[in-house]
């Protein structure tokens, strides 16, 4: 007896925790199902709020009618509503997140760091520069020294023979020795103006190569500079202890002779630099084919003889210059609800609950079919998605011109005129107009993909620089309708930008003939292929005069 209560209290018990259990995951469940219609709600309602706040422009404007008592008039205040500066980056979001070593192009701006900063980098970029400076000034200042220094007293043992013999009166420089002075005079000043031009300008880039005809120049310079000054301490110093006659001293012509002619020198070395380094590439020799990877924009350009490494410098400028802005926010074309819906995985459900092998190698067969029948319309389904993106475009395109046009017809410039209205400023003339044009502006620039380049206090800023200067709304719009060049992204105007070249060939080398280069940048890459230009066979042909006579025939079927 004590064993059977024994076992039916404990039966008791377990029944009653399995419905205490039971009660537990069923008030859990429906604290779960509360919080999912709940979240729902939320949900919908936080869409709609969404919703409402996307069609209201970036600035919202309150406008309050109140009468005056002393002209018996309304006058109306206009109140501009500011938002925050992230008001077309909060309403899309592309990812392009595939796999684990993919990123999402919402992270452009945290891309490493570019090695620009480094100690090597400033070493690399102004040893060169510094160089040249110091071989080029030594050069410049030598024919002076030659000179000058010895009218100062620089070589003592000329000087004091000087001295004895002539009444302690200086070295003499007849006529024509002062005819001398002035021409190298002359001669140095057109030096420094060409010195300054082809050595002395900062360079737009720093190679990784040695750029030969530079080097040539200046160890040219270098080595004719230090002969000159070896040969002329030589020829001072003999004369110095050769001095017997007044004549031997009195020869200071001769030292002005040979400062001209290393004056002269210096101009044929500056005339070959000039040659070699600004005239030999100017004539077309090649064109070269740049092709941006990833959306594929491509242009061909003409180019002379360059070396790779100068002509990836070349590239570059033009890349900047000429090629459109890279937007990696239009790389997916937004997919329309139909595409979407359409998409969506066939499922196979048993009815009889019946679970055969051949019911399911025909569910696979059929599942395999849909999915081929898909991929081959695929093709379709992208036209049809551009045509209409470009639809989309072209829409708010007209749009945003016209807003933009009646908007500048409520702007009017003063001229000394008389008007009851409060005078404004170019910017609170922008803040005053903009709101009428806002929301059309933030939809184009959001179906384009341009929010993240173009902020709130930039639009105004622009706005009021184009009502200062009386620009048309088309002006106005330039920024946002037209994405060349590259410079114009602000992203991109960057004091230095470093770039990878990669060539199976040496960079110092000339290009030439199916040269193929690629210059690297983060995602952005650009494939350049040069290929030379054919020469040209013009012939000449002659016309016989008589054959340049016409006549009319006439029949039946001919109207004149």
């Amino acid at each position: 007896m004590g064993n059977e209560t024994t076992a039916r209290d404990m039966e008791t018990e377990s029944v009653k925790s399995e419905n205490s259990s039971r009660s537990r995951r069923s008030r859990g469940h429906r604290d779960r199902n509360n919080y999912r219609q709940h979240s729902h709600r939320s949900t919908r309602s936080g869409k709609s709020r969404n919703k409402n706040e996307d069609s209201m422009a970036p600035f919202q404007t309150a406008v309050t009618i109140t009468p005056d008592n002393r002209d018996g008039q309304e006058v109306i205040e206009v109140q501009i509503l500011p938002q925050d500066d992230n008001w077309g980056e909060n309403t899309t979001a592309i990812t392009g997140n595939t796999s684990e070593q993919s990123e999402s192009t919402e992270d452009v701006s945290n891309w490493p760091g570019e090695p620009d900063t480094g100690l090597s980098f400033i070493c690399q970029r102004y040893f060169g520069t510094i160089l040249t400076y110091i071989i080029s000034i030594a050069a410049f200042l030598s024919p002076i020294a030659m000179v000058v220094l010895p009218k100062i007293g620089f070589f003592p043992a000329l000087s004091n023979n000087v001295g004895i013999q002539n009444n302690g009166k200086l070295l003499l420089c007849g006529a024509e020795c002062k005819g001398l002075l002035v021409s190298l005079a002359f001669k140095l000043v057109i030096l420094a103006a060409g010195a300054w031009a082809v050595f002395l300008r900062k360079p737009n880039a720093t190679l990784p190569g040695v750029f030969l005809f530079r080097a040539t120049v200046l160890a040219l310079t270098l080595i004719c500079t230090f002969a000159n000054w070896l040969f002329y301490i030589v020829q001072v110093t003999e004369n110095a202890r050769a001095a017997i006659t007044p004549e031997e001293y009195v020869d200071y012509k001769a030292l002005v002779a040979y400062a001209s002619s290393l004056t002269d020198t210096l101009l044929f070395i500056h005339y070959l630099s000039v040659v070699l380094m600004e005239i030999r590439h100017q004539k077309p020799a090649y064109y070269i084919k740049i092709i941006r990877s990833p959306d594929g924009a491509s242009q061909a350009f003409s180019i002379g003889q360059l070396s790779i490494q100068r002509a990836a410098v070349w590239v570059l400028e033009k890349y900047y210059t000429e090629f459109p802005i890279y937007n990696p926010y239009l790389e997916r074309i937004p997919v329309s609800k139909s595409s979407r819906k359409a998409s969506s995985s066939f499922k196979f459900y048993e009815v009889d609950g019946v679970n055969n092998s051949g019911m399911q190698q025909s569910n696979s067969r059929a599942m395999l079919a849909a999915h081929a029948r898909r991929r081959d319309s695929s093709h379709n389904e992208r036209f049809y998605e551009e045509h209409e993106y470009e639809r989309r475009v072209k829409k708010r395109r007209a749009r945003l011109i016209t807003a933009a046009e009646e908007a500048f017809t409520h702007i009017k410039r003063l001229h000394n005129d008389q008007v009851p209205a409060i005078p404004m400023d170019p910017h609170e003339a922008a803040q005053a107009i903009f709101p009428s044009m806002a929301r059309a502006l933030q939809k184009y620039l959001r179906v384009t993909r341009q929010q993240p380049r173009h902020s709130v206090d930039s639009i105004l800023t622009h706005l009021a620089n184009c009502l200062s200067h009386d620009l048309t709304p088309r002006a106005f719009l330039e920024p946002y309708l037209i994405t060349d060049p590259v410079l114009q992204n602000d992203k991109e105007q960057k004091n230095v930008q470093t770039w990878a070249l990669i060539c199976e060939e040496l960079l110092s080398r000339p290009i030439g003939d199916n040269v193929c280069f690629q210059l690297r940048q983060n995602d952005v890459s650009l494939l350049c292929t040069i290929k030379k230009l054919p020469h040209f066979n013009i012939t000449e042909e002659v016309v016989d005069p008589k054959s340049n006579k016409f006549v009319l025939r006439l029949n039946s079927e001919t109207s004149v």
